[in-house]
């Protein structure tokens, strides 16, 4: 194959007509722009990631702060006096509440509400379809 002969005065570029120029310039500080935008976004995002993790390695909250933890709490015994022939299907416990979601002897579906700080039944919810 043979190469094609190009002269020195071919690879010296020749300067572009003035709107061409132009263009080009406008074209260029677009990118510087747009660039600098894009730079300070993107250390807006890292800089509110390191402070989230910076928040929960200092003592911050984190998943179980509010809970506390079997030492702290003394231990509690008391009876919790449900309907005759009711069975337990299932129970939740959110802070000092305790719910119950009970089968009753008649067939029928209840949710007590048991308050565990005070010791005393707060709710009872029956559940009937419509």
């Amino acid at each position: 194959m043979d190469r094609p002969n190009i002269s020195a005065d071919d690879l010296d570029e020749k300067p572009l007509d003035p709107a061409a120029e132009k263009v080009r310039r406008r074209l260029v500080r677009f990118i510087a722009i747009n660039l600098g935008i894009l730079f300070v976004a993107v250390m807006a995002v890292l800089a509110a990631v390191v402070y989230k993790v910076g928040l929960t390695d200092d003592g911050g909250p984190s998943d179980g702060a509010g809970v506390p933890s079997p030492a702290e709490t003394p231990f509690v015994e008391k009876t919790i006096a449900l309907p005759t022939g009711a069975t337990v299907l299932s129970q939740a416990v959110s802070g000092h509440r305790l719910s119950l979601h009970v089968r009753l002897a008649g067939g029928g579906e209840a949710v007590f509400v048991y308050d565990t700080a005070e010791g005393r039944m707060t709710g009872r919810f029956d559940l009937v379809s419509e």
